[in-house]
């Protein structure tokens, strides 16, 4: 019982943080700039919602196979369907609760392929620092490929009306040197302190064995037998989801000519979004507005753009998770009513 109200109470804060944003944005709008947003939706091209849908689908598809590989040195070769069925499963699942999609398709594997939980969930550990590391990469880039607009976007949003609003001198340049500096600084000051007066608490204790799984994952890597087929996949993933956010541009008439620039730029600061976001809701949209101002898009054309990427993405989590859902004890008990149980160690199926 008492699960059930922590669970009902984590997703009404998400959810409300998610309400929160969109307030946020929609506050300051006038009624006829609302107006512009909604109707946008009404002169979208969907056919090309339809193909981010798709891309979507095969993004998934490969990370199922990458899947596959981290569980074959361990001696397991699970179904595809299966393993595919439980990563859609878990992303529906991680969109009502953080972190619940990454027990609930290593549950799933246990269940239907008899893979240990302990040992598929040490892979999606392996997973996600893959993940977090090609992000960190992708974010290298963008900043390295987009300098100039970023520098432009920091100048007008957040120095000048800093400076307006403070009567702060941030001329000369210089100040982004310092503004690192500081947040450097400040970063490893909270550090100290959080270790020397928080070292011995529970918090302390689950924030450093997470670090240590982390580090744990990484260390498995070099186990993989399949090492440039695993980056291959690796890669087609993080392509897929930028062609995922690209496609979805040529919806709009505003936003139809942007570039693949445009794409990365929202790939990753939406990314963000979904990071401090249970699922993105409501801060999704917003910072696309914000980042498609690098590109002169007017703000309620951006605004409708984060929302028909973001639905995009979330629609096809949902239907493809609710299919798996359905299918997968159904397809599961069709197999076993003909072969008995099917083993995954030491044989490879398919």
């Amino acid at each position: 019982m008492k699960k059930n109200l922590r669970n009902i109470l984590r997703f009404t804060f998400f959810l409300s943080i998610g309400v929160f944003f969109i307030w946020l944005f929609m506050r300051n709008l006038s009624p006829d700039q609302k107006k512009e947003i909604f109707e946008s939706f009404r002169q979208v091209n969907y056919s090309w919602i339809i193909l981010a849908f798709v891309l979507g689908i095969f993004s998934h598809i490969f990370r199922t196979l990458r899947w596959k590989i981290l569980m074959e040195p361990m001696g397991y070769y699970p179904k595809t369907s299966n393993v595919f069925m439980a990563v859609m499963i878990g992303y529906l699942a991680n969109l009502a609760l953080p972190r619940l999609g990454e027990v609930s398709r290593c549950g799933i594997l246990t269940r239907y392929e008899k893979i240990p939980f302990n040992k598929s969930f040490g892979t999606v550990i392996t997973e996600r620092v893959i993940d977090m590391l090609s992000f960190l990469l992708l974010f290298l880039l963008l900043i390295i490929t987009q300098t100039g607009k970023i520098h432009t976007y920091i100048e007008q949003k957040i120095y000048s009306p800093l400076q307006d609003k403070f009567n702060f001198d941030f001329s000369g340049g210089s100040y982004i040197t310092w503004m690192v500096l500081i947040f450097l600084f400040a970063g490893l000051l909270a550090a100290f302190i959080i270790y020397r007066n928080f070292r011995h608490t529970a918090f302390y204790k689950k924030i450093y064995n997470l670090f240590s799984g982390l580090l744990e994952g990484m260390r498995s890597l070099t186990r993989i037998r399949k090492p440039l087929i695993f980056l291959v996949y690796t890669i087609a993933i993080w392509v897929l989801y930028l062609l995922m956010a690209w496609v979805v541009f040529f919806s709009l008439e505003e936003t139809y000519g942007l570039g693949l620039d445009a794409g990365l730029t929202v790939l990753v600061f939406g990314s963000i979004g979904i990071m401090i976001v249970q699922g993105g809701i409501g801060i999704y949209p917003a910072i696309v507005a914000e980042t498609l101002f690098l590109w002169n898009i007017p703000e309620t054309r951006g605004y409708a753009m984060g929302w028909l990427i973001w639905a995009s993405q979330t629609i096809m989590i949902i239907i493809a998770g609710v299919f798996s859902l359905i299918l997968l004890p159904v397809l599961n008990k069709s197999m076993n009513d003909k072969t008995g149980s099917h083993p995954t160690k030491n044989t490879e199926t398919t």
